[in-house]
């Protein structure tokens, strides 16, 4: 399965999430709930998977942490917030050079209608 039809499967359970629950909630809860919807699809996801930092040539095991992968290929950073900012869009672009992941989807929960929350980002 490619990085597109993943986004959709991925977007898809995000707005089930996001309609079950609703704004107003943890960012825990919202990824715990998502991994499960994923997982019921039958995909791999791995939650809070560590990225370290290479910092002058050495590779330092207290960076980044993905707040979800799918199947290796698909990095998911959610947020709570008003808005994105440029520092949201730059976060998942750092994980995707990173990881040398091609797509990225941010995600805010904090958002009447989920649609008003996706960003898809590409590396």
């Amino acid at each position: 399965m490619n990085e597109n039809e993943l986004s959709n499967i991925i977007i898809g359970c995000a707005i089930e999430v996001h309609k079950q629950l609703g704004p107003g909630l943890l960012e825990s809860a919202y990824q715990e709930c998502l991994y499960f919807e994923l997982k019921n699809k039958g995909l791999e996801v791995i939650k809070e998977k560590p990225m370290p930092i290479i910092y002058k040539e050495v590779k330092l095991d207290h960076g980044y942490r993905i707040d979800l992968l799918v199947e290796n290929k698909v990095v998911i950073e959610i947020k709570l917030v008003e808005m994105f900012t440029d520092v949201h869009t730059a976060q998942v672009l750092k994980y995707l050079k990173l990881g040398n992941y091609k797509l990225g989807l941010l995600l805010n929960f904090q958002v009447t209608t989920l649609k008003n929350g996706l960003k898809r980002i590409i590396n």
